[in-house]
C-alpha cells in the first residue's frame, strides 16, 4: 500500500493560491470581530495551524485532528506522538500545540495556587477540568494546602492507563510532609468520561485517609473529572 501523501500545507515552500490566502483572512478577521466563541473547533485550530503552516490549505487537516481526536480540548491534550499522526503535522507543530496547552494550564493554575481554596473552589474546579477532563489516560494529582488552605502546590503523583492509575499512600504522606503541608485534595480524571467512583477509587482513597488521619494531615475531598461533570467524594458522602 503507497504511503498516504502529505497535505499540501506541507509540501514547500511554494506561494499560497489567492483563495487560500483569502480564507485565512477571512477567518483572521472574523475571529477579531466576534473572538473564539463563534468559531466552530476546526475553524479556531485552523487559527492556531496558521502560525506554524504558512502555506497551503491547513483546514483539512485541522478536520482530520478533530475528528481523529474527537474536540478542540482533546487535540491539544493529546501527546506529542499522537499528534505526529495526523498526516501534515510534524514535530514543530506538534510542539506549538503542546506549548499552546501548556500556557492554558498555567493560567487556569494562577487563579488558585497561593490563594484560600474555599474562596476560590470555582476556580479550583475549572483549573482541573481545563487540566484533566480531556486526557486519554488517567492522571492522578494532589493538592496541598496550609493551615489557612491555602494551595501551596499542585503536584502529579501517579501517570496511568485508560483506566488505573497506581498511587502509593506511603508517598502522599512524604511529599506531605516535605511540604509541610495540613491538608490535601485528591484529583484525578476518568478518560472514559464518566465520573462515577469505581471500587478501587473508593478504596484508594480510604487508604489515604487512614494514613493522613494517622499523621494529622486533613483529606478535604476527592474529585474525580469527567468529560462534562465531575463527582466530589465529600458531597457524596464517601468522606
Amino acid at each position: 500500500m503507497a504511503p498516504k501523501p502529505p497535505h499540501k500545507a506541507v509540501l514547500g515552500k511554494q506561494k499560497n493560491p489567492s483563495y487560500i490566502d483569502g480564507h485565512r483572512k477571512r477567518l483572521r478577521s472574523r475571529f477579531l470581530v466576534g473572538g473564539a466563541e463563534p468559531l466552530p473547533d476546526y475553524e479556531l485550530l485552523e487559527l492556531l495551524l496558521f502560525r506554524s503552516l504558512s502555506n497551503g490549505d491547513v483546514k483539512p487537516i485541522a478536520n482530520e485532528m478533530i475528528q481523529k481526536f474527537g474536540d478542540f480540548n482533546r487535540v491539544l491534550s493529546a501527546p506529542i506522538e499522537r499528534l505526529t499522526e495526523v498526516s501534515g503535522i510534524g514535530p514543530k507543530t506538534a510542539f506549538d500545540l503542546k506549548l499552546i496547552e501548556a500556557a492554558t494550564h498555567r493560567m487556569s493554575q494562577g487563579k488558585v495556587l497561593k490563594r484560600p481554596v474555599i474562596s476560590s473552589w470555582n476556580a479550583l474546579l475549572d483549573y482541573c477540568r481545563v487540566t484533566m477532563s480531556h486526557r486519554e489516560t488517567e492522571l492522578f494529582r494532589i493538592l496541598f494546602l496550609d493551615r489557612k488552605n491555602v494551595l501551596i502546590a499542585d503536584e502529579v503523583q501517579g501517570k496511568g492507563t485508560v483506566d488505573h492509575v497506581p498511587v502509593y499512600p506511603r508517598e502522599v504522606i512524604k511529599r506531605a510532609l516535605d511540604l509541610n503541608a495540613t491538608a490535601l485534595i485528591l484529583v484525578h480524571n476518568h478518560p472514559s468520561g464518566d465520573p462515577t467512583p469505581s471500587t478501587a477509587d473508593i478504596d484508594m482513597t480510604e487508604d489515604i485517609v487512614r494514613a493522613c488521619d494517622a499523621v494529622g494531615i486533613l483529606v478535604h475531598d476527592h474529585l474525580i473529572i469527567g468529560k462534562s461533570k465531575e463527582v466530589s467524594f465529600k458531597s457524596e458522602g464517601y468522606l
